[in-house]
């Protein structure tokens, strides 16, 4: 019951940084957790960072290594993923989702990033 739609992809050097936004709307998604992932070329989806909409804990990918911030605008229904310090190991499709339990049922169509070197 909650509709995503991700912004902010890009083309960015090595080194920069991007912000993206995940605008949600819906009838009760201020009780879901949100979620960042990610999928490059041949590679599966993987799990990038969360952060609940009530409050909570925050959580990151390993690989994350603080270049990457997760942030919620409860006023804005937007989740950011500030990406800091960009590898071409990054560039990928990065998805925003949302669940309420441990399944992430609703995602968005994805925005790519690319990093060059």
């Amino acid at each position: 019951q909650v509709q995503l739609v991700e912004s902010g992809g890009g083309l960015v050097q090595a080194g920069g940084s991007l912000r993206l936004s995940c605008a949600a709307s819906g009838r009760t998604f201020s009780t879901y957790t949100m979620g960042w992932f990610r999928q490059a070329p041949g590679k599966e989806r993987e799990f990038v960072a969360a952060i609940p909409w009530s409050g909570g804990s925050t959580y990151y990918a390993a690989f994350v290594k603080g270049r990457f911030t997760i942030s919620r605008d409860n006023n804005k229904n937007t989740v950011y993923l500030q990406m800091n310090s960009l590898k071409p190991e990054d560039t990928a499709v990065y998805y925003c989702a949302a669940r309420q339990t441990l399944q992430y049922n609703y995602w968005g169509q994805g925005t790519q990033v690319t990093v060059s070197s």
